[in-house]
């Protein structure tokens, strides 16, 4: 499923051919994807003007000139494009799939610069949804997320604050949303491993008695921002089905210092440890058991 990093570079790349466009018309090829579409959503879209590509955690967020805001999941296939629209940069055009079956939102837009553009929503495995809200507060997937990891508001202070007396392993901790908003499984196993730190060891034992923050919980904080913004750069991770607005594929995975390389020697200068895998609740953890404690 795309993470940040993944979210953040399709809103890069939709940024300059959405944002202030009108919203001509609106076509719903089916009456669900996860859920169903919100109630009198084309009827909502329809006229509007898109004023901002934004994002929060793993959402894209279109604000609307209305004042509503939709919000789109892309769950673990869905992927935006323009219907014959040539980027830009020869290199970065996006062949349209041959199997459009899967193409179950289309967007007709007008855009000041760019004219007339078809923006398509196609998602096969269908786990992707929609919502439309006036103000966050009415959005059950904005509630209660924690601060964004690439803002000001995170920090190791305050991770300090949230981690104090927690049982929970560090790559738990840093997976609940309401910690810290869009990290997932690939870039959590990345960070914990550049702060050298164990994805099983107890979140609370990174804070010290007097509830500040250790330095490990400080490389942690920087590991984590720094990870993210070199994935931002590299277009995100491809694993399966992960592509760019363009159609272009991320290339962050090539970096990997330990996801989904078990037995593999670990990069840490002289370190002479193997890359371990271990599954937590279900899912994969990656790590160093000689450079992470």
């Amino acid at each position: 499923m795309p993470e940040l990093p993944e979210v953040e570079t399709v809103r890069r790349g939709l940024a300059p051919y959405v944002e202030g466009a009108r919203i001509e018309r609106v076509i719903l090829n089916r009456p669900d994807l996860r859920f169903p579409f919100p109630a009198g959503f084309a009827e909502a879209l329809m006229g509007t003007t898109i004023t901002l590509a934004d994002r929060r955690a793993k959402y894209l967020l279109f604000r609307l000139s209305s004042g509503a805001t939709w919000l789109s999941h892309l769950g673990m296939t869905g992927s935006y494009r323009f219907e014959d629209f040539k980027f830009k940069e020869p290199s970065r055009y996006y062949e349209p799939d041959e199997d459009r079956k899967h193409d179950h939102l289309v967007l007709e837009l007008d855009h000041p610069e760019h004219g007339k553009l078809r923006l398509i929503y196609n998602d096969a495995r269908r786990f992707g949804f929609v919502d439309l809200f006036t103000e966050e507060s009415e959005s059950a997937y904005l509630k209660g997320l924690g601060p964004e990891p690439l803002s000001n508001a995170f920090n190791a202070v305050e991770m300090a604050e949230r981690f104090k007396g927690k049982k929970a392993p560090m790559k738990a901790a840093l997976l609940d949303q309401r910690v810290v908003a869009g990290l997932g499984n690939i870039y959590v196993s990345e960070a914990l491993h550049r702060a050298h730190i164990r994805p099983d060891v107890a979140a609370a034992r990174l804070v010290l008695r007097s509830g500040a923050p250790s330095r490990r919980l400080e490389d942690l904080a920087d590991g984590v921002r720094t990870v993210l913004t070199e994935a931002i750069e590299a277009g995100g991770s491809t694993l399966r089905d992960f592509r760019a607005a363009d159609g272009t594929s991320g290339y962050f995975q090539h970096r990997f210092a330990v996801y989904d390389r078990e037995g593999e020697p670990c990069p840490t200068p002289l370190c002479r440890g193997t890359i371990k895998r271990i599954v937590q609740s279900g899912r994969s953890s990656f790590f160093c058991p000689t450079c992470q404690h």
